[in-house]
């Protein structure tokens, strides 16, 4: 018998996330997911008249298939799928990818490089430039055993936890989050302060967009950018990370004139090719604040990292259309800092929040106790 959660999901996904309609054309990618959650996204798709398309994928696959044959091999295979794969995306109204993995490092032994082609070939023309700007889409993870893993739970307690993040009212948490979007969008300055970080960053006319499951499923943010060259001070992000299959813990940065000047971590070799990617990488495309209630630590997966409570997240790299701070890049990668045990952030040098927790009155329908009534 499936699972009645994943009829619910489903529908959150059709109804909310990427309103589908009559007719509209969408793509359903789907990576390690159970066929009984793909059939019941099927139906809610087809019981509103739209047209779904699905394609099953593999991990570790995708690993042989980058890691076999030469360079020049490897950037001809990925330039041909990555037209046809833009030809159909074209085509396409909506998308919807699920994505599970069994084991979250299965790419750590592709190298930068075929990673970089890969992204460059098929990543960037497909999905960042096609379906991101043309499709109304949604992306969300699949609970199993290794996600289970990383969260420190058993697996039946993981998928509980799962379906409640994940089956949040979205409605109200974005009436909750508009207070926020319109405070960011009359900020000028921005003082991040917590242990071993003292950063100092601009965010002056630049949108700031709440989310509230039409892109992600889990969510709980308002993203914006930093003006390119605002960015000066040092930052520690507290939460482990995990990029291209390799992960990354205590990562320290400065910043002069918005630029990564001086770096550490576990894996500074690692870290500096990622930094050498290209001129962008070293500056920021994003800043965000999250406040998902009932997500209260990092697992290494950022669709859930960045939305835990009293957090916030800074990406180096390449920044979005709608937040437009004039950044390219090849990377875009998200890097997260708790401050509930200790950190305040100031706009325009008035705190808004301190030890994770929004102190402006209208503000306060976003700390947990208030939004997780907001959650089921």
């Amino acid at each position: 018998m499936s699972d009645p959660r994943y009829r619910q999901l489903a529908k959150l996904l059709v109804q909310h996330s990427t309103k589908l309609k009559e007719g509209d054309k969408v793509l359903i990618e789907a990576t390690h997911v159970p066929e009984a959650a793909l059939a019941a996204l099927i139906e809610e798709a087809s019981a509103v008249g739209a047209v779904p398309i699905v394609e099953m994928k593999s991990l570790r696959l995708q690993r042989t298939w980058l890691r076999s044959g030469t360079a020049e091999q490897v950037d001809a295979r990925t330039r041909l799928l990555g037209e046809i794969e833009l030809h159909r995306m074209e085509k396409m109204d909506a998308y919807i990818g699920l994505r599970g993995s069994d084991n979250i490092t299965e790419m750590s032994d592709v190298s930068v490089e075929t990673m970089g082609i890969f992204e460059q070939n098929l990543v960037k023309p497909v999905h960042i430039e096609r379906r991101v700007k043309h499709t109304r889409w949604c992306v969300l993870r699949w609970p199993n055993g290794s996600m289970a893993q990383q969260a420190g739970m058993s697996s039946e307690a993981f998928e509980d936890f799962y379906f409640r993040v994940c089956l949040a009212d979205y409605a109200r948490m974005n009436e909750a989050a508009k207070p926020l979007q319109d405070l960011m969008n009359r900020t000028d300055k921005v003082h991040i302060v917590a242990k071993d970080t003292d950063l100092r960053l601009s965010i002056k006319d630049i949108q700031a967009v709440p989310c509230c499951g039409d892109h992600n499923i889990p969510d709980g943010e308002c993203f914006t950018a930093p003006v390119k060259d605002s960015v000066e001070g040092h930052i520690h992000f507290n939460s482990p990370s995990i990029y291209r299959g390799t992960p990354f813990d205590d990562i320290r940065l400065t910043f002069k004139e918005g630029k990564v000047v001086d770096f550490n971590c576990n894996n500074n070799e690692a870290l500096q090719a990622i930094l050498d990617s290209d001129e962008g990488a070293r500056y920021f495309g994003e800043f965000a604040i999250g406040f998902h209630p009932h997500i209260q630590k990092p697992m290494r997966d950022i669709l859930f990292d960045e939305k835990i409570r009293g957090s916030l997240h800074l990406a180096l790299g390449q920044c979005y259309e709608e937040t437009e701070n004039g950044n390219r890049s090849k990377i875009h990668w998200d890097l997260v800092l708790r401050q509930e045990e200790g950190g305040e952030i100031y706009f325009d040098d008035v705190l808004i929040r301190k030890d994770g927790r929004f102190v402006l009155p209208e503000l306060l329908a976003l700390n947990p106790e208030q939004l997780a009534a907001a959650a089921c």
